[in-house]
């Protein structure tokens, strides 16, 4: 692919989504939800004083009845907040309001350090001033304050866990130690070994530089990255026209501190780049898939540089007690393919794993008249 003409296309492209200099405009994709949802925000304390962690719910208004096998937590990755890459209607609906509206009470939460969660006082420093901030081992803490805390509002013992990239082994670490509370388990892009490494591989020994406590990235470089890899007769038409602009606004929105750099960038915690160093890049896994014993989805597309196929081959083998374990295979998608155009496979392919019932099949979305237990309530 030509770099220089992609990049030139793209900064056109970004030009107009962020303005050197201006303040991010607030999401558009802000739009009314469904009148037959209702949407929960809510912040949570951490057992870090100080720290607190935003989650937003949403789920069918005919819902009285909160069920674990119809309860979802949604974990983002390492550098975009949940909000904008779950909840943020592209095509009139985001991928939280489809799982709703399957009769679902879907949450998402957003780590330390994204979004409408605190962020450590180390995001006010240079970045150079530290070393990462939020590893790997304190985004499960706070996954775990999110878990008890749906728990203990819904009256529930277990729910379901999403992970997309970093947080396939967030939610993966956490089954692995808590799976009395995990129904099913969805891996959207999960992060694993590269082929070559593993136990007895010699690790790698390059000496690199010490990693700041975050980064800052740009909208020019977000899509730069989104579309590397992605054949010549494809990029053009994987994202549809205005779709990009969107997430770009609703996503460096998100950072009150975007706009002090010329282009506005959004800062994003290091510490899963620690842990790529310390862990992964010398062939040590930040869990053991034989923990896993409960249903399992291993989920990616084609296209996906930070994830590729090759990693989720390698993974699936692993997952021996896992009681069902599945794989599937996107066509035409990269590591961003819930913001892109074939979204809705990715949407139908999660929906159909989630939505298997077993002997307890929830009642949902057939509610029977006759309920004795408490309602939900509205927030």
């Amino acid at each position: 692919m030509d770099w220089v003409r992609l990049a030139t296309r793209m900064m056109t492209i970004v030009a107009g989504i962020l303005a050197p200099g201006a303040v991010p405009v607030a999401a558009d994709g802000a739009a009314p939800p469904s009148p037959s949802l209702i949407v929960e925000d809510l912040h949570i304390p951490t057992a870090d004083p100080g720290i607190e962690l935003f989650l937003r719910s949403k789920r069918p208004r005919a819902m009285t009845t909160p069920r674990s096998e119809r309860t979802l937590l949604f974990v983002s990755g390492s550098t975009y907040p949940a909000e904008t890459s779950f909840d943020l209607p592209l095509d009139g609906r985001s991928w939280m309001d489809e799982i709703a509206l399957h009769g679902w009470d879907v949450w998402f939460v957003e780590l330390r350090g994204y979004g409408r969660s605190t962020r450590p006082p180390e995001m006010d420093a240079p970045p150079e001033a530290n070393p990462p901030i939020v590893r790997t081992e304190t985004a499960v803490r706070d996954l775990a304050s999110a878990v008890d805390a749906i728990r203990a509002r819904r009256g529930i013992e277990r729910l379901s866990l999403l992970g997309w990239s970093w947080g396939t082994s967030i939610v993966a670490r956490y089954t692995v130690a808590h799976p009395a509370k995990v129904v099913r388990l969805a891996l959207y892009g999960p992060r694993w070994l590269r082929p070559g490494q593993g136990i007895g591989v010699e690790p790698q020994t390059t000496e690199q530089k010490p990693l700041p406590s975050y980064r800052r990235v740009t909208a020019a470089e977000a899509q730069a990255h989104w579309l590397d890899g992605v054949p010549d007769a494809h990029w053009v038409d994987l994202i549809p026209p205005g779709w990009f602009e969107r997430w770009a606004s609703a996503t460096w929105a998100t950072d009150p501190q975007a706009d002090r750099s010329d282009p506005p960038a959004l800062r994003a915690p290091n510490g899963t780049m620690a842990d790529v160093r310390a862990f992964w890049e010398q062939g040590r896994p930040v869990y053991d898939p034989a923990g896993i014993t409960v249903p399992t989805l291993l989920i990616g597309a084609e296209w996906d540089r930070d994830t590729p196929p090759a990693m989720r081959q390698a993974l699936f083998p692993l997952l021996v007690n896992a009681p069902d374990k599945r794989y599937v295979e996107l066509g035409g998608g990269t590591h961003m393919i819930c913001l892109e155009r074939n979204r809705h496979a990715l949407f139908g392919a999660v929906q159909a794993f989630l939505d298997e019932a077993g002997p307890d099949a929830p009642e949902f979305p057939v509610l029977k008249a006759n309920r004795t237990a408490p309602p939900m309530g509205e927030p």
